[in-house]
């Protein structure tokens, strides 16, 4: 590895060990898959979001079938997986605001303060990950920013879309303004005017800062158009100040290596045609950032520099997933690291592989490169069948190279499905049929408040 990303992964090490078409009519991962479709995936990767959610909290679990904690990264994306659930006719809308009412009045009820146990939060933040029944901060894991900026995201999705007069969606308004008006964004500022990664009751800040070009675009976007606790202007120019532009197989972008950082913030904001004063000089948009940036990771895994099996002009993607586990084993001669969960991918800095694939890479990257996206997703699909796809769409990863213990002889395949993962595949699936939740954003004051703090202009953001 030649830079250390710090990101949604940075504490992923507290994870340890530790295909349903409508939510009416639930499949197993034993019933035969029908042809490759978009419209099954997401309907699909619809019901993760759904049929797993606590049916008391609310909160969506970090992954399944194996019992995990909740993600609040993943509350956030599930609470705009409902409105694409009543757009796509798979709930109502009064099923949706019911499931979305419960969740932000389980969110606000929540102890915050500084104590270390049995509490949710603290200074409007909460933490990465909670109990699924009780909300309470799981084990030692961090106040996390770019988290609760995730959260956020989805919680203004929701003011956004429920606009009725109703008492239900009137006071999933309110709710959805307190919590994102209750977050102190400044607090988490350190001297350098960034944004601190995470805070420990136990020992304060983390010393790592969110710079970068990664995730954290809506992160700074968020804390920008506050009303309360906003973040100074000046945050954003340092924080394009430490951006990476290099060509990278062939094509300039600003640099990321795995792909989730070239999604999460445009799941929720259209980036086509504004651009801030980074991008006026580059002459082009974020949105052409990540374009470049899929094509360059598809690219690198043709090239297969390291001749990791069945990696293609169709079965690519790197980004932070899953694997198969902590081994050294030789393959072909040469001595492979494999790994568990990592933030895997490509960049011109940062080069961290071991032949697992994930389909959310392919997923996420869906409206910038829909020309080979999609037959990514088919061929991943058409290649590997149930030992990929089930219940809720596609499995987070898999990794044909690891040949190695009984029941891998033909690759290693993921048994669980990471909410994170599939948020990115189904708010994106959305945004490129519809733009549905990019539509919905650009009504929000905040993020619009936010992006021309950030010296944002032109297309729909001027207009």
């Amino acid at each position: 590895m030649k830079r250390i990303i710090y990101s949604l992964v940075t504490v992923i090490f507290f994870t340890g060990i530790f295909c349903n078409i409508s939510p009416e009519k639930p499949v197993s991962d034993d019933s035969p898959l029908p042809s490759f479709d978009i419209n099954d995936l997401k309907s699909r990767t619809f019901n993760y979001f759904w049929e797993l959610a606590d049916p008391v909290s609310g909160l969506i679990p970090d992954r399944a079938p194996t019992e995990s904690f909740s993600s609040i990264a993943a509350v956030g994306y599930g609470l705009s997986a409902y409105i694409i659930g009543v757009h796509n006719n798979y709930i109502t809308r009064e099923e949706a605001k019911d499931q979305v009412h419960k969740l932000l009045s389980f969110l606000w009820r929540l102890q915050q303060g500084p104590e270390k146990h049995y509490i949710g939060g603290y200074k409007g933040f909460f933490y990465h990950f909670l109990d699924m029944k009780t909300g309470h901060r799981f084990k030692a894991v961090e106040l996390s920013t770019i988290d609760t900026g995730l959260l956020m995201a989805g919680i203004l999705s929701c003011q956004s879309y429920f606009d009725g007069d109703d008492n239900t969606e009137t006071t999933i308004r309110t709710l959805c303004d307190s919590l994102y008006r209750r977050v102190e964004w400044d607090w988490f500022l350190n001297a350098n005017n960034l944004l601190s990664m995470g805070w420990h009751p136990e020992s304060g800040f983390l010393s790592s800062q969110w710079q970068g070009y990664n995730e954290a675009m809506i992160l700074y976007i968020l804390a920008l158009g506050s009303p309360t606790h906003p973040a100074p202007e000046e945050c954003w120019e340092k924080w394009t100040k430490t951006y990476v532009w290099a060509d990278h197989y062939g094509y300039k972008h600003v640099n990321f290596g795995p792909l989730f950082g070239h999604h999460y913030s445009h799941m929720y904001i259209d980036f086509r045609g504004i651009q801030d004063d980074y991008m006026v000089n580059k002459e082009i948009d974020y949105f052409e950032n990540s374009r470049r940036a899929t094509y360059s990771n598809r690219a690198y895994c043709i090239s297969n520099p390291h001749g990791f099996k069945d990696f293609s002009d169709e079965i690519w993607g790197l980004t932070a997933c899953d694997g198969p586990g902590n081994y050294i084993k030789t393959v072909g001669g040469n001595k492979i690291h494999f790994m568990g969960y990592a933030a895997r991918g490509t960049a011109a800095n940062y080069e961290v592989g071991d032949g697992t694939l994930a389909p959310t890479a392919a997923g996420g990257s869906m409206p910038f490169a829909p020309e080979i996206c999609l037959p990514a997703l088919k061929a991943i699909y058409d290649a590997y069948g149930e030992k990929i796809y089930g219940k809720y769409g596609f499995k987070d990863a898999f990794n044909p190279t690891f040949t190695f213990g009984e029941g891998n002889e033909e690759g290693w395949f993921d048994v669980d499905y990471i909410g994170i993962d599939q948020g990115a595949i189904l708010l994106m699936i959305e945004n490129y049929h519809t733009g549905l939740i990019w539509d919905i954003m650009k009504k929000n004051p905040y993020i619009v408040t936010g992006l021309k703090k950030a010296g944002f202009s032109g297309g729909w953001l001027t207009n």
